[in-house]
């Protein structure tokens, strides 16, 4: 997965407490690309300069609901904006929790456990 970001530092800040509360780390790390994983990169923040950044929607998956709220408020707490507080969300299963934010540059993201 990888989205666009307008400044990479700023962002991999941002990115870097939102998957940190997951258990990801850094695995690349260049001019104008960071990579985050567990075991190898699966994420990546880049810039370029035909870049389109605020056009992203990705899911991360949480091993548990406490790590969905470490992560939303991690990630608040460091440049992204509430786009919907940690909360069961029914309309997709019984089991399914999930929060949603904006990156600095305006990317969805959303943090769930259990499956739609």
């Amino acid at each position: 997965m990888s989205v666009e970001v307008s400044d990479l530092e700023r962002s991999g800040r941002f990115y870097d407490s939102v998957v940190g509360a997951l258990g990801w780390r850094r695995h690349v790390e260049t001019d104008d690309r960071i990579g985050w994983g567990i075991v190898r990169p699966i994420l990546y923040a880049s810039t370029r300069r035909d870049a389109i950044a605020g056009n992203g929607h990705i899911c991360l998956a949480s091993p548990g609901i406490s790590g969905v709220k470490g992560a939303w408020e991690s990630g608040i707490e460091n440049g992204g904006k509430d786009d919907g507080p940690p909360g069961q969300r029914p309309e997709y299963g019984a089991t399914y929790y999930s929060a949603y934010l904006l990156d600095p540059d305006g990317n969805r993201i959303e943090i769930a456990v259990g499956s739609h």
